[in-house]
């Protein structure tokens, strides 16, 4: 009688974790199910170009500690008839059909996807398809919905934190007011949870439009009462009130435009409205780059494992997430096009406001 065979692919955006998760996914269906694994390079696209690596026990020793996916990853390709926004998916789609070639000629009973909300959302619609699918949740923005936190999240709040702390130093050497802008698309949480964890004086939310005098009042008042320099923390997708997010082309279908440009275009507005030096430090791709945190070895190795407990089991149709500090599963689709924002109300929203930080709205 042949093993049972699972596939796994990484989708969208690079980040710390990733590993982690296939070794785990890996090793525990070798130990415990005496199940074999295959991955599919290029995310999506490795499926339909049959670009299929099998992976033994021994080939994913010693990459628990390594950045990035050695699978490879993809977040331009418009595939199977759905992008990410699309709430449709054709059933009779070339591309679903080979994907279901694929799957038979490779004797596999599904896949596990790991991804963020656009990767999870075209899972969904492949499921509805008849596509055998598990989801684990991975992203630096933590933006997924039903889980507490996503693989890679942590170590980018740590890359960021660290950026505001060493920032601290030559802002108040030069009395200057220095503005972090960090990654999160439409989600605040890096931004909330590094600007509370590095100590920014203001933080500005996509999901509190901000008041530039609001943030212009709150660094004369510091410098009025002898705290000669300031760190705002602007997550990409933070805008104006009434204002629109900061954005310039991109050649990903998946997302035609590319956030970023809110922390040059505040540094000069500061800068003119109160006459304060003020300098902009974009961190892009660092925070996504790099060998993981503790924090999301741990997770990608939990989440690998209960999904390939899952997989064994034959529960199809799952995302693995953390809900009250342990691991669960949810019906995948309930994941599709639903990203998880910040709360104007979260606890580290009332947190932050408690122990004097800015998030410039008009009223605080």
């Amino acid at each position: 009688m042949s093993k049972r065979r699972i596939g796994i692919l990484t989708g969208g955006g690079d980040c710390p974790g990733l590993n982690a998760v296939i070794r785990a996914v890996v090793k525990t269906a070798a130990t415990q199910f005496d199940m074999e694994v295959v991955g599919f390079h290029g995310s999506y696209r490795g499926i339909l170009d049959e670009k299929i690596t099998q992976l033994t026990y021994d080939a994913v020793s010693g990459i628990l500690t390594r950045g990035g996916t050695i699978l490879g990853t993809n977040n331009k390709d418009r595939l199977f008839g759905v992008s990410y926004g699309n709430a449709k998916t054709e059933t009779d789609n070339p591309e679903l059909q080979k994907a279901r070639s694929v799957l038979q000629k490779h004797r596999l009973d599904g896949i596990i996807v790991v991804g963020g909300d656009g990767t999870l959302t075209v899972a969904s619609h492949l499921l509805a398809a008849g596509i055998p699918i598990i989801g684990i949740p991975k992203t630096i923005d933590n933006d997924v919905q039903y889980t507490e936190t996503t693989v890679g999240f942590d170590t980018a709040v740590t890359i960021a934190t660290e950026a505001i702390d060493r920032l601290h130093s030559t802002a108040e050497s030069h009395h200057r007011a220095m503005v972090v802008e960090v990654m999160g698309r439409t989600a605040g949480w890096i931004a909330l949870t590094a600007g509370i964890a590095g100590g920014g004086d203001v933080v500005l939310l996509p999901e509190i439009p901000y008041s530039l005098d609001e943030i212009c009042r709150c660094i004369k008042q510091r410098y009025a009462s002898g705290r000669q320099f300031s760190i705002i923390v602007a997550a990409e997708g933070a805008h104006e009130v009434g204002g629109t997010t900061v954005t310039s082309a991109s050649n990903s279908a998946a997302h035609p435009t590319r956030l970023g440009g809110i922390g040059a275009l505040l540094a000069s507005q500061i800068e003119a409205a109160t006459g304060i030096e003020s300098r902009a430090t974009v961190l892009g791709h660092l925070q996504r780059g790099g060998t993981p945190t503790w924090e999301d070895r741990l997770l990608g190795t939990m989440y690998g494992q209960h999904a390939a407990a899952l997989a064994a089991a034959g529960q199809w149709g799952k995302v693995v997430v953390m809900q009250n500090r342990n691991v669960n599963e949810v019906p995948l689709a309930q994941i599709a096009n639903a990203p998880r924002r910040v709360d104007p109300n979260h606890p580290q929203v009332k947190v932050a406001r408690a122990v004097g930080m800015s998030l410039g709205a008009a009223v605080e």
